[in-house]
C-alpha cells in the first residue's frame, strides 16, 4: 500500500474526529488501528508528529481585523510545493473569510510540514477542515469548508 502521511490523517480524521469528536481516544488503540488498517510504523509516527505540531499551535492569538490586509507573498519553499491552485484556493479562503491570517499560516505551516513533494488541491482542503476543526471558536468556517469538500456541485471559483 503506498500511503502518505495525508493519508493517515484521513484515516484518523474520518474514523476518530469526525464520527466523535468529543471523545478523546488514547493513542495506542489509533495506532493499532492503522496497523490494521495497514499504515506503516513510519508514517504512523509522522502523522501523529503532524497531530503534535497541530495541537502546539491550538490557541492562536486574536488580532484586530484590518480591511487594508495586506496582500501574503508565498516564498519559493512554499510555491515550489503548493501550485497555483493551492494558493489561490488559500487566497480564496482569505478573502472569503475562512481563514483569517493566522489560521492562514498555520495551515500553510501544516501544508509543509506533511513532507510530501506534491500538495494537492485536495490535500489544501482536508488539511485547512483539519485545521479549522482544531480551531476553537472556528465551528462556523469548519461547517461553512465541510459543505465545500463535500458538495459535489459547488465549486469554489465561481
Amino acid at each position: 500500500m503506498k500511503e502518505n502521511v495525508l493519508d493517515v490523517l484521513m484515516y484518523l480524521f474520518e474514523n476518530y474526529f469526525y464520527d466523535e469528536p468529543d471523545e478523546e481516544p488514547d493513542r495506542e488503540s489509533m495506532e493499532e488501528s492503522l496497523h490494521l488498517a495497514g499504515f506503516s510504523n513510519g508514517e504512523i509516527a509522522k502523522a501523529f508528529q503532524w497531530l503534535d505540531g497541530l495541537a502546539e499551535q491550538r490557541y492562536q492569538p486574536e488580532f484586530a481585523i484590518r480591511t487594508d490586509q495586506p496582500i501574503r507573498v508565498f516564498i519559493d519553499s512554499e510555491t515550489e510545493r503548493l501550485d497555483t491552485d493551492c494558493r489561490d484556493f488559500l487566497i480564496y479562503l482569505s478573502n472569503v473569510g475562512i481563514l483569517d491570517p493566522q489560521r492562514r499560516e498555520l495551515v500553510i505551516d501544516r501544508l509543509l510540514a506533511l513532507e510530501s513533494d506534491e500538495i494537492s488541491l485536495e490535500d489544501v482542503k482536508w488539511v485547512v477542515l483539519m485545521v479549522l476543526f482544531n480551531q476553537p471558536g472556528q465551528e462556523a468556517n469548519y461547517a461553512w469548508m465541510e459543505d465545500l469538500m463535500f458538495d459535489t456541485q459547488q465549486d469554489y471559483r465561481h
